[in-house]
């Protein structure tokens, strides 16, 4: 990345491209070479092993973590400009709480895909043997788990940074200005959670994978709008006690 960030002010995601010797690339760059990156790959394996009922909804996950790191780059640089409470930005970055909530959520839809889908699909047939074929290639699978965990850790990210933002509408307050600028970082991750719902046709006839999509945007939208709220509240209240000086 071309800024200069210390440890803890960074996702993990932002990090990684810092750890490498002499790689220093734009964040446009970098998002764009994780979308062309995926899709090549996922065109190359749907021609080698002719699976090209699967690109689709590879296209579609990938689309949705191309766009996520988008929005994860622009909430995390908005926040680095505010005047932001050491613990809040520790938290928010410095916990890795993004990953562990990425990781938990990973292992619960592998285990789904793998043990839960197959014993009692309700579409007819496991979603892996609609995609790869009943005898899917090592290939395919490990690329779409590839992709699936570049999608999970965005969603655990999404999560954790309404959490976090929840937190701090309750804990801090703010100038008007500064204010408003978390409001309208509140809504970035609204924004983030809502491109997830891209994801809803490709299970829509998968109830548990759909209930925990939507469920999840649902949640981050009400978790994020609470804290908008709170924070318009207390911009509200500061305003009247200046008046009244």
């Amino acid at each position: 990345m071309t800024e200069s960030l210390e440890y803890g002010e960074t996702w993990v995601y932002e990090s990684l491209l810092g750890t490498v010797p002499g790689v220093r690339v734009s964040s446009r760059a970098a998002i764009g070479l994780q979308f062309l990156g995926f899709e090549a790959a996922i065109l190359t394996v749907a021609a080698i092993y002719d699976l090209w009922g699967a690109v689709v909804p590879g296209t579609i996950a990938v689309v949705v973590a191309t766009v996520g790191s988008w929005l994860m780059l622009r909430f995390s640089r908005a926040v680095r400009e505010l005047p932001t409470p050491t613990a809040y930005r520790r938290l928010l970055f410095g916990s890795s709480i993004d990953v562990v909530l990425g990781v938990m959520a990973f292992v619960a839809l592998v285990t789904y895909l793998f043990v839960v889908d197959p014993q009692g699909s309700e579409a007819g047939s496991p979603l892996l043997v609609e995609l790869f074929g009943v005898d899917p290639p090592a290939l395919a699978i490990g690329l779409a788990l590839l992709v699936l965990w570049d999608v999970v850790y965005r969603i655990g990210t999404c999560w954790w940074a309404s959490v976090v933002g929840l937190w701090r509408a309750l804990t801090y307050g703010f100038e008007p200005e500064p204010t408003r600028a978390y409001q309208r970082i509140d809504a970035i991750n609204i924004g983030f959670a809502a491109v997830q719902l891209l994801l809803v046709p490709l299970v829509a006839d998968r109830m548990v994978l759909l209930v925990a999509v939507v469920g999840h945007v649902v949640a981050v939208a009400v978790v994020a709008t609470l804290s908008i709220t709170i924070q318009g509240r207390r911009k509200t209240m500061t305003a009247v006690s200046v008046d009244h000086r």
